[in-house]
């Protein structure tokens, strides 16, 4: 009894923002007293002020591969734009960034690494804020996001970017160079190198996914975009970038502001994508119309130590709770979702039916369509304003783009959404997620649970 009285009391200095750096028996919070806020509670692991949170997330339209708005703007140029409106729409200075991290997949390592630096002197940075990159393939955007969390959380610095980047038109997925043949003696190793497409055919196959399912997730997530860009959701998240586009004919240049995603087919229908056929086998199901969008875009997210944001007087959009990466064979590597979810969704202290929205990233239908059903995850809940198969898919930048979609969105639809998670599948076969809560329910008391017998039970419900 009296480890578990201890035990409460550690607890209670960490739920107590103002508490010493030594557990108190004078505390003045009541562990009996305290209830949970308008939905379920999660784990609270350090003071209130410390909370990690987000104040500002904004992203480029997102434009077809070679084709589109883009396909004539430069890397750093798509990045600088959304690096600059995440401290320019705060008034934060510059010079407080304490670092940004850029996700970004395809582009060779040390000319990303440069080019992002160059992006963010384009944007106004001081020479003092250094700038660094990150690739988990997918979830390299969110992978940023949680870096920075990460840093801030460890005392590093109080403010940061995690941002996102990707130009599929200047660096198309390729393999260079030679491969070890070691791999032909590892068959996971070897599955790290089957086209993303075979992996999505081996999901449909392995768990009996159809082509109708397939087609009609794609279907409707072009519905779903095509509504929320009419009603002018994606305004408050899209920073319009001023760029050229060049006649591949007369190599006449034309200047043009990109404000809109332009992969979005609103006139879709299960009858035109029934009439595609597979792309990567021959009796398949995984086709263009069900697969991700290849695309350029970037995107970027500023977060801070709540104490700071609240000393600043900002807005808080949101708060970064958990995330968590995990491992999955590389031969369907499209299940990363249905592994990574419920290991994040834990890790915050809550269950499955207690998120209110989710931003699965559709790389292909196939995945999604399994990844959605394995989870039982209620269709209205998920990919509300449409996905990857319409808006489409910079490696690098999506994780960082859901980041801004999601927020958005809860911050849209107040008290009756909370909590919020992110995921992604990843290529070699690997799952991201992330929780988030919506930045104005949290108090420094919404966390702690009812106490029963000394012990914090699972609900006040």
């Amino acid at each position: 009894m009296e480890k578990a009285i201890n035990r409460q009391k550690i607890l209670l200095h960490h739920l107590n923002p103002s508490s010493s750096t030594q557990p108190d028996d004078s505390s003045s919070l009541s562990a009996s007293a305290c209830l949970a806020g308008d939905s379920a509670a999660y784990h609270r692991t350090s003071s209130f002020g410390d909370d990690v949170v987000i104040v500002a997330a904004y992203r480029t339209s997102h434009c077809k591969s070679k084709r589109g708005g883009f396909k004539d703007t430069l890397a750093d140029d798509l990045l600088a734009p959304v690096l600059k409106a995440v401290v320019e729409k705060t008034n934060v200075k510059p010079g407080e960034i304490g670092d940004i991290v850029v996700g970004t997949v395809l582009a060779p390592g040390s000319q990303r690494a440069s080019e992002c630096r160059m992006a963010a002197f384009y944007a106004g940075f001081p020479e003092t804020v250094p700038v660094r990159t990150v690739n988990r393939q997918c979830s390299s955007g969110l992978q940023a996001v949680a870096d920075v969390a990460a840093a801030i959380r460890a005392g590093f610095y109080e403010i940061g970017i995690g941002a996102g980047l990707e130009s599929m038109t200047a660096n198309p997925m390729a393999w260079e160079g030679s491969v070890n043949p070691k791999v032909k003696m590892f068959e996971q190793a070897q599955n790290c190198l089957l086209p993303m497409g075979i992996t999505s055919e081996n999901v449909a196959h392995r768990f009996g996914v159809s082509r109708k399912e397939q087609d009609q997730a794609a279907v409707e997530s072009h519905r779903r975009a095509a509504a929320a860009t009419a009603s002018g959701k994606f305004k408050d998240e899209i920073i319009p970038v001023s760029t050229k586009i060049v006649d591949p004919k007369t190599g006449e240049e034309k200047s043009v502001t990109i404000s809109v995603d332009d992969g979005i087919r609103p006139s879709t229908t299960l009858s035109d994508l029934g009439k595609l056929k597979p792309v990567f086998k021959k009796d398949g199901s995984t086709t263009a119309g069900n697969s991700s969008q290849v695309s350029d875009g970037a995107a970027a997210v500023l977060l801070m130590k709540r104490s700071v944001a609240v000393q600043k007087g900002l807005p808080i959009l949101g708060v970064f709770r958990t995330f968590a990466a995990v491992g999955v064979d590389p031969a369907i590597m499209g299940v990363g979702p249905a592994a990574a979810i419920p290991v994040a969704v834990k890790a915050a202290g809550l269950e499955l039916d207690d998120i209110d929205l989710f931003e699965i990233n559709e790389a292909f239908a196939s995945q999604f369509v399994y990844c959605r059903n394995k989870l039982g995850l209620d269709p209205e809940k998920i990919n509300v304003n449409g996905g990857a198969m319409a808006i489409g898919h910079p490696l690098g930048a999506t994780g960082a783009r859901c980041v801004a979609t999601l927020l958005h969105e809860m911050k849209k639809r107040g008290r009756d959404c909370r909590f919020g998670v992110i995921s992604m599948c990843i290529g070699t076969g690997m799952g991201a997620a992330a929780v988030f809560e919506r930045g104005d329910c949290a108090d420094e008391l919404c966390n702690a649970r009812k106490v029963d017998d000394l012990l914090l039970s699972k609900d006040a419900r």
